[in-house]
């Protein structure tokens, strides 16, 4: 067949096929069956022939249902052809047509050998879709194991939109998105048809606790930050609110003038101070210069979102930083302070501040005045500030000083009354008892006081004539009332010597005798240490036992609480003091007890002697003859004894 030629077969054509179809069967059959060489042999032969035959036909011979076309008219049909089947790679994005709905899918033709498949869910942005629309898809695989063509709007579509994403974020374009739900930081954005995040720190300038309420709204962002590696993208609201408060702050800053008064808003109270808004620029209001008066906090006076006026009391172009005021609206206390405020006025007012050396009580606000420590009473007892003064407290003072220049003010609480010390030597003269009341105690004494301004100390080795006390606290306690007795007056510096032992008669007098040296008296041990033991003794009185006297005979020591017999080895009026010792008790006892021994050899010695003496006075004295006959005895003797050896 020619090239140029279409050929259809015809009739004589169709009819030839099966009989040579039939022939080629009856000679496989005949082989199969291998039938005897002779009979087999023609049939192939035959075979053969028509074989040879139809090979060497000449089709050409006959001309019917053939088409001859010329060289162009053919390459306009295989252009046609061409166009027809278009040639598509996996992941590329194509322009199809929709060709067919049904209740689940599209139908969409690219141009392909076959047409594709995609879910109505990836069209839920286009719910009138219809047959003819033409839509942008993904080629996702162009055969899958089905051998069915692939295809995806969604994928085209986050494609495309990752595309636009990247081009906004190097331009810096503002783009619209709608927030389709809330996750864990933030809310997830709609932004050309792909999610984005949106941090709950970039929703607004101010903190945002609620993320409920932006679900559903349509806002615009700026993309501020893309990760190309797993194509995520970050937006943010906060970043256009902030450009349009850069524009108002550069513009507000520009007209900004010291004592310039502006209207502004609370936006947030902390500790030091408050921060306004000022129409896009913020202000810091701090706390020292919200009123004249004390405050102890912001709170006290303002509250969120409240408008005020303020002054501008200093401004930094380049920190953005202003300084406002609110007290500097109205005139400073001191420069409208009443006429009858003077020297020697009584005021009243509210204690704001307790130190050591004092307290300050406001008469008004911003008007303040010491009361010093000196000026509480007229008493010369120390006085503790924090002890008398509490905060918010209100009392009546005198005015002492007044300097409205340098704004200061001295006040006394305690020339309010009489100054009870000039008629102190009347009231309260020597040696007179009265009962006071304990106010402080000291290591070294007792406060007592007579009278409000009068009182005077107890020292320590004046409040018992018996016992010594390591502190005062151990004879009484602040607020309970004592008896005592003025020792001594000194009107000049404002002192009262008072007593409390000196209400008794001195008991060493007396006592002098029954604690004799040597006397033994039973005692308990109330307190131990190292150094020994303290002693009760009869009558109330009090003994110091050293430790090396509170051995006892069977080698173990007399402990605390345990009562013994002690016997005095020290007595001593003047400085009140009895030193005891057990240990001597019984090492006297056995002292004694040997010596009575000693006693006893003695006389028994002497009485032996004198027994001696009275038989010797009975035997007759020996001769000087008689004991040189007996030495030469002895001695004839002695030379015997040896010639027998």
């Amino acid at each position: 067949m020619s090239e140029n030629n279409i050929v259809n077969p015809n009739a004589d054509a169709q009819e030839t096929a099966p009989v040579a179809e039939n022939t080629a069967a009856e000679v496989s059959t005949a082989i199969t069956n291998e039938p005897a060489v002779a009979e087999v042999a023609p049939v192939v032969a035959e075979v053969v022939a028509v074989v040879t035959a139809h090979d060497d036909f000449d089709w050409s011979i006959d001309k019917r249902n053939v088409s001859h076309y010329a060289p162009e008219e053919k390459a306009k049909y295989d252009k046609v052809y061409d166009d027809t089947f278009v040639q598509i790679e996996d992941n590329e994005i194509v322009n199809g047509l929709v060709v067919a709905l049904t209740k689940t899918d599209a139908v969409i033709n690219i141009g392909f050998k076959s047409d594709g498949l995609i879910s109505l869910n990836e069209f839920r942005d286009l719910p009138n879709i219809k047959i003819g629309d033409a839509v942008e898809v993904m080629v996702v695989e162009k055969e899958d194991r089905q051998g069915h063509l692939h295809l995806s709007r969604k994928s085209a579509r986050i494609f495309r939109a990752w595309q636009r994403i990247m081009e906004v974020h190097k331009t810096g374009e503002v783009v619209t998105g709608v927030v389709t739900s809330k996750t864990k930081g933030g809310l997830i954005v709609d932004v050309f048809g792909m999610e984005t995040f949106l941090p709950g720190s970039q929703i607004d300038v101010k903190p945002v606790t609620d993320y409920d309420q932006f679900v559903g709204k349509t806002m615009e962002f700026k993309v501020v930050k893309i990760n190309e590696t797993i194509k995520n993208a970050v937006v943010s609201h906060k970043a256009l609110i902030e450009s349009d408060i850069e524009a108002q702050r550069a513009e507000i800053m520009s007209k900004l003038e010291k004592g310039q008064v502006l209207e502004g808003t609370v936006k947030n109270i902390t500790d030091f101070g408050a921060f306004m808004d000022l129409g896009g620029l913020d202000g810091l209001l701090y706390i020292t210069d919200i009123s004249w008066g004390r405050i102890s906090h912001p709170a006290e006076v303002l509250k969120m979102d409240q408008k005020l006026q303020v002054v501008v009391l200093d401004f930094d172009d380049d920190k953005k930083r202003i300084s406002l005021g609110l007290k500097q609206l109205t005139p400073h206390p001191w420069d409208v302070l009443p006429e009858w405020i003077i020297e020697g006025a009584t005021v009243k007012g509210k204690v704001v501040n307790i130190e050591d050396y004092g307290a300050f009580l406001e008469i008004q606000p911003g008007v303040e005045g010491l009361v010093h420590v000196s000026e509480i009473t007229w008493a010369n007892t120390p006085i503790n500030a924090k002890e008398y003064f509490k905060l918010n407290d209100e009392h009546e003072a005198k005015v002492v000083t007044l300097d409205k220049d340098s704004r200061k003010m001295s006040l006394s609480i305690k020339q309010l009354t009489q100054d009870p010390w000039n008629t102190i030597e009347t009231k309260y003269p020597e040696a007179s008892k009265h009962a006071g009341l304990v106010k402080n105690i000291t290591n070294y004494g007792v406060f007592v006081e007579l009278e409000p301004g009068i009182g005077g100390m107890i020292h320590i080795s004046d409040l018992s004539w018996l016992k010594r006390f390591n502190h005062p606290s151990e004879y009484t306690k602040v607020g309970e009332h004592i008896d005592i007795i003025i020792l001594g007056v000194d009107k000049e510096n404002r002192k009262l010597q008072l007593g409390h032992k000196q209400l008794e008669e001195d008991p060493w007098n007396s006592l002098q005798e029954t604690f004799a040296v040597g006397s033994v008296h039973e005692g308990t041990v109330t307190r131990k240490d190292d150094k020994g033991a303290i002693v009760q003794l009869p009558y109330g009185l009090e003994g110091f036992a050293p430790s090396r006297h509170l051995g006892k005979e069977d080698g173990k020591t007399v402990v605390a609480d345990e009562t013994a017999e002690f016997v005095v080895i020290e007595f001593d009026r003047n400085e009140k003091r009895i030193v005891l010792s057990h240990s001597r008790i019984w090492e006297q006892a056995k002292i004694e007890e040997k010596e009575a021994a000693k006693k006893e050899a003695t006389a028994e010695a002497v009485k032996t002697q004198k027994a001696v003496k009275a038989v010797q006075s009975k035997v007759e004295k020996a001769t000087l003859g008689d004991l040189g006959a007996l030495a030469e005895i002895k001695e004839k003797l002695q030379q015997e004894e040896d010639n027998k050896k």
